[in-house]
């Protein structure tokens, strides 16, 4: 399995904490059958001063780590980017992250802030799409706006935005309400990926097996397959 989300980058945001603590989250991931994963910090301005370019060095140390350590797995570099009026200066500064291409735009992972959807969002979107940036919204299913009406994903639908949903969301270890909003995009179709939006080995672990066996009993396995394996596969494959 391709996990596209998670907070395993040591010491840059609310995810690992050092190096330990990687590898910690890294071998859990591998033991969970997940071979790739995209390591992706938050970039939120005024919180996470993080970019493309500052993530490097940490990256490459984390590689050299793994490398070391021969740990059967492989790993990219991005980012999750808050929505945010930031963005415009970040892209000026080219300093926005993406994980791979879909078609032949740029795949960006953008965050919406949990509490709703703000005014200008779809201008935004519109703006990005401009410039073949394509934004996958990022757990879409626990955005409070969202869970209580599904309508509100309409406008991203409709620009044909990609969506990532969370693996905990789709097995209901997030709550009632996200676990819906979950099986909404789902029985619609909606849903690009899942991925597991680690960011712990206790809470919120880099586990992807148990919402690919939940897809694969209530849907099918062709379903969870392309949702964890195939479509991710294709994002990142066109980065290389």
């Amino acid at each position: 399995m391709i996990d596209l989300h998670c907070h395993l980058l040591p010491d840059v945001d609310d995810g690992a904490t050092d190096d330990q603590d990687s590898i910690a989250l890294l071998k859990m991931a591998i033991a969970d059958g997940i071979t790739h994963m995209v390591l992706t910090p938050h970039i939120q301005p005024g919180r996470y001063q993080n970019t493309q370019q500052s993530l490097q060095q940490p990256f490459e140390k984390l590689q050299a780590l793994v490398k070391q350590l021969n740990l059967p797995i492989s790993l990219g570099i991005a980012g999750e980017v808050r929505l945010s009026a930031e963005v415009l200066s970040l892209y000026s500064a080219n300093s926005l992250p993406f994980i791979g291409y879909w078609q032949n735009k740029q795949v960006m992972l953008l965050e919406l802030p949990h509490d709703g959807i703000p005014v200008g969002s779809e201008k935004l979107v519109d703006w990005l799409i401009q410039r073949d940036i394509m934004p996958m919204i990022v757990h879409p299913e626990r955005n409070k706006a969202i869970m209580h009406d599904i309508h509100k994903a309409d406008p991203f639908i409709e620009r044909g935005c990609l969506f990532q949903l969370t693996a905990m969301s789709v097995t209901g270890k997030f709550g009632v309400h996200a676990y819906h909003s979950a099986q909404q995009f789902l029985d619609n179709n909606w849903a690009t990926v899942i991925a597991s939006d680690a960011h712990n080995t206790k809470h919120r672990p880099p586990i992807l097996s148990e919402a690919y066996q939940f897809i694969s009993d209530k849907y099918d396995r062709q379903m969870a397959q392309r949702l964890m394996i195939d479509t991710p596969k294709k994002i990142i494959q066109a980065k290389c």
